[in-house]
């Protein structure tokens, strides 16, 4: 082959040599080839960046913000409640403690601290019976000895005073004995016009309520004095063997000291040890172990030291 003087610019051949590829195959490699010549080359920082991750989203759960159950939907509540029974209602609710809880908390639909019938009733200067007149069911004698002739009290209350007398007797404290239980309507009328006159309005609204708002009308509540020889007077009662027994253990009979000194902001009443008001025993326990000295602020109510006018 002649000598060509541009030879050694040519490019050289390889010097392996293969078998020629069909032109289908051909065209389908070259076209290959140019697709991947397309695309840019990606940058070192995206390079670096990791694939994106999907994230699951899962939603925000509060703690404890679960919706109690309603106590007043189990039927074993919703019978008790029917047929009357306070303390089945009480024991419905898993106890006193739990039963206030749920009142404080309005989750109680059924319980109304209205009702005075019920020994849960809220009576205060606030809070009129509802009727004004209202009349409790059975009534019995209080089996203590009377100072007045005010001797009867519902009957569960009387069968607790009671058990507590006979437990304070044993206790070598002394006996004790009733000056007031159940007072009407009418009767409360006149009781209250005597403090009035007596006394004037401010000193009797301190020591007396004013018809329709006294827990005597409920027949839930008593006045009892220390007897020995002869029973003293209500004013004679504080300071007395009795006196502090009962303060110390009439909760395990049912019973709370209502108006007691610490209290009178709350009621709006001179302190006295020795009108008791019946809550059950398992209200009373609540009551005890809670270290509450009204039942306003055992339920969760407002002061009520006025009345409205």
């Amino acid at each position: 082959m002649p000598f060509s003087p541009h030879a050694q610019h040519a490019a050289p051949r390889s010097p392996i040599r293969g078998p020629a590829l069909p032109i289908g195959v051909a065209v389908t490699a070259l076209g290959m080839l140019l697709s991947i010549a397309s695309v840019p080359a990606a940058s070192p920082e995206a390079a670096a960046m990791p694939e994106p991750v999907a994230v699951m989203q899962v939603p925000t759960v509060q703690v404890g913000a679960t919706t109690a159950a309603d106590p007043c939907s189990d039927p074993a509540v919703q019978q008790a409640v029917q047929a009357g029974d306070d303390a089945a209602t009480v024991a419905g609710f898993g106890g006193g403690a739990a039963f206030r809880e749920a009142v404080v908390a309005g989750n109680a639909p059924c319980i109304s601290l209205r009702d005075p019938a019920r020994v849960w009733v809220v009576v205060n200067k606030s809070l009129p019976l509802k009727p004004a007149d209202y009349e409790p069911g059975a009534l019995d004698s209080v089996p203590l000895q009377m100072t007045t002739p005010s001797g009867r009290v519902r009957t569960d209350v009387a069968a607790a005073v009671g058990q507590m007398a006979d437990a304070a007797d044993a206790a070598g404290v002394g006996r004790i004995g009733a000056n007031n239980g159940y007072r009407s309507y009418g009767l409360q009328v006149t009781t209250y016009d005597s403090h009035v006159r007596s006394q004037g309005q401010g000193q009797a609204d301190a020591g007396s309520a004013r018809p329709g708002h006294s827990e005597h009308q409920t027949g839930l509540a008593l006045d009892v004095v220390a007897c020995g020889s002869n029973c003293g007077g209500l004013d004679g009662f504080g300071g007395t063997a009795q006196s502090d027994w009962v303060a110390a253990h009439a909760w395990e009979y049912g019973f709370i000291v209502r108006y007691e000194q610490v209290g009178t902001p709350v009621t709006g009443y001179a302190p006295e040890p020795w009108h008791l008001r019946y809550v059950g025993i398992d209200l009373a326990a609540a009551y005890h172990d809670g270290g509450f000295h009204t039942l306003e602020e055992f339920f969760g109510l407002p002061a009520a030291p006025d009345y409205a006018h």
